[in-house]
């Protein structure tokens, strides 16, 4: 047993360097790295090292789990500023869009390919829902109109709640067996918004209040409450997918204690769960069947990106008011790119043996590998050539809440105690070595920045920054004079009389 853990150890180690290679390896050559991940985990499958994997239910768990992950970390880096314009038409490319892309996708499939109209329009779900990690990956890199970026992104968060329910209810034995609860789009979405603005309002007061012993509990933490509205969601049968983005949303523009560290943290799981998502999708697949579905996926696909995308976008900015003209809704149209997602729902249908299941999963496979190369790798000539690429810009400050530990320096908290020598001293009086200053003062809860003349009071709470190397000399010249008040410069700045 232990043998068989250490071989998985080792080549889960390997996996994972190999895959963080790939991505420096990717961005050079253009090529999305969700691909290089797919190509890593078809090798080690069974035309390749020979591991054979077929579970689709444990596939379709795990992916559930690493797309919370990412689209957590969507979230937590979404600018509420960049989001709130263009809120209104990213909520209707999410349930309107889906809907005609659906049903375009499905008459299409109908039509040419002679299947059944239930396995048709699985296969518009299926591929109505664009993908978040292809969109963050792809178009962070990009100088685009920040508009049509948060568009892409709050759409990519948004839109896996209803596609989801659509393909649970397609895929099931009998749709009408479907439960209420998978079949009111309209509760589903409005609950797992309400969980996740409740579970992020509260996170963010909890996590400012919190003194947590150590600065790497905060991102912990920080991701725990995403996953907590992801299982409120569900618990309550709402979208714990939307819960999971608007809670994210909502703590990622708080102003959290190591907000930098939450990001950084959250950032690195997006790309493990990424990089795991794919390598097991890839080892899923059967490379011996894909020939097989190319012509279904150029029809599907060409159906989806020539008519269903264009129309969806179209119609939904008919409805929604200041949305992009036709240029913007050409690149929107282009740019709605599928990924891991779109697998990951294929998985379904296959994990509760719905007839065509096994050939759904082929197509939308090599679907996402042919469509996502060529989008993905024209997206910026397609904007160049439709003259919306944004102007270079200068790099923005970046404001964080002082890990102080990252930069060799403390923050003490001082209270001027009943009896304390510290009341009815100056600042300047305090003669603390250099390295060392009083940033701020909290007096009957209000902070104010103070001068060198101000006159300590009991009950004052001062802030002071110190490197690192002048900490103790500080406190002991504070415990001095906290002793021996003005008097203290007698017995030595550094307080040697304690000694």
């Amino acid at each position: 047993m232990t043998g068989h853990l250490d071989v998985a150890l080792l080549i889960g180690a390997a996996v994972l360097l190999v895959a963080v290679a790939a991505v420096r390896l990717s961005t050079r050559v253009g090529l999305p790295s969700l691909l290089v991940y797919l190509l890593i985990g078809i090798l080690l499958g069974e035309a390749g090292l020979g591991i054979r994997f077929n579970d689709a239910e444990l596939t379709r768990t795990l992916g559930f789990c690493a797309l919370i992950v990412i689209i957590a970390e969507g979230g937590l880096t979404a600018r509420w500023s960049a989001l709130r314009p263009v809120l209104g038409l990213s909520a209707t490319l999410a349930t309107l869009g889906v809907a005609v892309s659906i049903v375009v996708v499905g008459v299409v499939v109908h039509l040419l390919l002679g299947l059944d109209w239930r396995l048709a329009l699985l296969y518009g779900a299926v591929l109505s829902s664009t993908d978040a990690a292809a969109v963050f990956a792809t178009l962070r890199r990009l100088r685009l109109p920040p508009r049509l970026v948060a568009t892409l992104e709050a759409e990519s968060g948004m839109n896996d709640a209803p596609v989801v329910l659509v393909v649970v209810a397609l895929a099931s034995p009998a749709v009408a067996a479907a439960s209420w609860h998978e079949l009111l789009l309209f509760y589903e979405l409005a609950a797992g918004a309400a969980i996740g603005l409740f579970v992020g309002a509260a996170g963010r007061w909890l996590l400012r209040r919190a003194a947590l012993p150590s600065a790497g509990l905060y991102p912990i933490a920080a991701v725990g409450l995403t996953v907590l509205a992801y299982a409120a969601g569900a618990v309550a049968h709402a979208s714990g997918f939307l819960a999971v983005y608007v809670a994210g949303v909502v703590l990622g523009n708080a102003r959290l204690p190591h907000r930098r560290a939450i990001l950084g943290f959250a950032d690195g799981l997006a790309w493990v769960a990424q990089i795991g998502l794919f390598v097991l999708l890839g080892l899923l697949v059967s490379p011996s069947r894909l020939p097989g579905a190319l012509v279904t996926a150029l029809v599907v696909g060409g159906a989806l990106v020539l008519l269903a995308r264009p129309l969806s976008v179209a119609v939904s900015a008919l409805v929604v008011r200041g949305a992009p003209g036709w240029r913007g809704q050409a690149f929107l149209s282009w740019a709605g790119l599928r990924g891991a997602v779109p697998i990951v729902l294929a998985t379904i249908p296959l994990s509760v043996g719905t007839p065509g299941a096994e050939k759904l999963f082929d197509a939308v496979f090599v679907l996402v590998i042919i469509f996502t190369l060529v989008q993905a790798g024209t997206v910026a000539s397609v904007a160049r050539w439709l003259g919306i690429t944004a102007p270079a810009e200068a790099a923005e400050v970046q404001v964080e809440s002082a890990p102080l530990e990252n930069m060799h320096a403390d923050l003490l908290q001082i209270g001027v105690a009943p009896g304390s020598r510290l009341a009815g001293v100056h600042i300047d009086e305090l003669r603390l070595p250099v390295g060392a200053v009083v940033t701020l003062v909290v007096r009957e809860g209000a902070g104010f920045v103070p001068t060198p003349d101000t006159r300590l009071r009991t009950g004052d709470t001062l802030l002071i920054v110190t490197t690192a190397d002048v900490r103790d000399a500080a406190e002991r010249r504070l415990r001095a004079v906290s002793r021996r008040g003005r008097l203290a410069r007698w017995f030595g700045e550094d307080g040697r009389e304690e000694q």
